[in-house]
């Protein structure tokens, strides 16, 4: 059985500045040093991280006073980070790049008097972080049908911001029932979708059109591991999103004569290569990597501070 690798695929600029982040904390101040919520949504990741002495926690609450306090690279709520401050903690921010560009954008729109629509999953900590920027109230919306029912009064200024990890091909068709009903909205020059996002899917969807199963390499609980899955299944190539090797069932591959492998921005490159031995083993056969994005995006890592 011949293997087709997706290019790009694991972590992104932003996963890799906040592991550095948390790894730059430990290594400056020592253990523990506290990060709310995950740093980056990926068991295995975590489980290195907490191996070296990170402790995460889902509440300012569960931190000693004092302590070093790292905010994942979902980004948190002003309300947080003043809360942080008044409970006397140390904190280093290692909210993506291109998710605190979103935090700016809402800013401004909300100064300049606009209706807000965030478009994404409610419930997801880059959204609710996201949504806590301004004071006023957020639209979240993830569904065309949702559109209509927006309690937006007629006239008023509508403006919108993305959850970065979406689906590329989902957004487009929200977008288009939202310009239907507001004509005027303002959008970004450049789509919040971040990079790494859309080459993970653009690759992804030229791996389901070359192979007979396609297995992405992620969390449960990724957003963006998720959206690969589903992007693949829409070429209608059956697609699994599988934790690490350990997940594979050998009667997945029964009449597959290849199979594409692709991880999310949060998933270390060595699950994919343990994956691949562990195909190999199954059914040997030929590794191949498909032509791709160079991607050449680095976000600098400052010393940790605090």
């Amino acid at each position: 059985m011949d293997i087709l690798l997706a290019k790009p695929r694991g972590f992104c600029a932003g996963v890799k500045r906040a592991i550095a982040l948390v790894r730059s904390a430990l290594e400056q101040y020592g253990a523990p040093v506290y990060v709310l919520h995950e740093i980056v949504h990926n068991t295995h990741v975590l489980s290195e991280l907490r191996a070296l002495g990170a402790v995460f926690v889902e509440n300012l609450d569960e931190i000693p006073a004092g302590s070093r306090t790292i905010f994942s690279a979902h980004g948190v709520a002003k309300e947080v980070q003043e809360r942080a401050a008044a409970l006397g903690l140390f904190t280093i921010d290692a909210t993506c790049p291109l998710v605190a560009k979103v935090h700016r954008r809402i800013t401004r729109l909300h100064e300049d008097g606009y209706t807000l629509l965030m478009l994404g999953h409610r419930g997801h900590p880059e959204v609710q972080g996201t949504c806590g920027q301004v004071t006023a109230p957020v639209h979240v919306i993830a569904r065309p049908e949702e559109v209509a029912g927006l309690p937006v009064p007629e006239g008023a200024k509508v403006g919108y911001v993305t959850q970065t990890t979406l689906s590329v091909d989902d957004t487009e068709e929200l977008l288009t029932a939202l310009r239907h009903r507001f004509p005027g909205l303002a959008e970004p020059r450049h789509s919040d979708i971040c990079y790494a996002t859309s080459n993970r899917q653009q690759a992804v969807r030229e791996l389901a059109g070359l192979c007979d199963l396609v297995l992405i390499v992620g969390s449960k609980n990724s957003s963006n591991s998720n959206r690969l899955q589903e992007v693949a299944a829409t070429r209608g190539t059956p697609a699994l999103l599988i934790e690490d090797a350990g997940d594979i069932d050998p009667a997945w591959f029964r009449g597959i004569g290849r199979v594409g492998v692709s991880a999310g921005a949060s998933a270390p490159e060595h699950l994919v290569g343990d994956l691949i031995a562990r195909l190999q083993e199954i059914a040997p056969g030929n590794v191949e990597e498909m032509a791709g994005e160079d991607e050449v995006v680095r976000f600098p890592v400052a010393a940790a501070r605090g």
